[in-house]
């Protein structure tokens, strides 16, 4: 598990670009169609109907929380599936547990063992992580840029605006591929059966 908490800071693979925004609208002015992610087999895939729910800032807020998780499950689902195949850090975590004897636990059960002053290590460093993300620049429900990646920080200045589109695509399929993904994880997990097509598999 701490395999994969070193992971989730590394960031992602592109970073987004601005989202129009003027003022505090209160009705939806976007183009819904032009902005990144509105991509086959399913466009504009959104029973709930959530990018009617409130503004521009709504939906600003909306894609940014959709851009973070989408970054997270691809780290977390990378990282479920480095330790479980054995993969880890050399030496020990603490005076008395080792990345090797983590590595061979269940990762819930991984995380149970870390010492307490490990956990709260990891989850200071995501927090600073966020608030870092959040501190850039114009905000972007006022009108600044998605959040861009942290650690480590990438430039795509010099990305054309088509290649970038590509890339804001790819990112937010894939990441909404791993957030299915460390989701079967986790069931899979938590009550044996629930996912068919992991059953049997020793890693959960």
């Amino acid at each position: 598990m701490k395999t994969f908490a070193l992971l989730a800071l590394a960031g992602s693979a592109a970073a987004f670009a601005p989202v129009s925004q003027q003022g505090h609208s209160t009705a939806l002015q976007a183009d819904l169609e032009s902005m990144a992610g509105y991509t086959l087999p399913i466009k504009g895939f959104d029973p709930l109907n959530l990018a009617d729910w409130g503004s521009d800032e709504t939906l600003a807020w909306f894609r940014a929380a959709e851009l973070k998780n989408g970054r997270v499950a691809m780290l977390a689902t990378t990282g479920y599936i480095v330790q479980a195949a054995g993969f880890h850090f050399p030496g020990m975590l603490s005076s008395d547990v080792s990345f090797e004897s983590l590595s061979s636990m269940k990762p819930f059960d991984a995380w149970a063992a870390v010492p307490e002053a490990g956990k709260a290590q990891i989850l200071f460093t995501i927090l600073c992580a966020e608030v870092a993300s959040e501190a850039q620049g114009t905000h972007y429900m006022k009108g600044g840029s998605t959040p861009t990646i942290v650690f480590p920080p990438i430039d795509f200045s010099g990305v054309s605006e088509k290649t970038m589109k590509v890339k804001q695509d790819r990112e937010l399929n894939n990441g909404r591929l791993a957030m299915i993904a460390i989701m079967s994880f986790i069931a899979a997990n938590a009550v044996p059966g629930s996912v068919p097509a992991l059953a049997g598999n020793p890693m959960f």
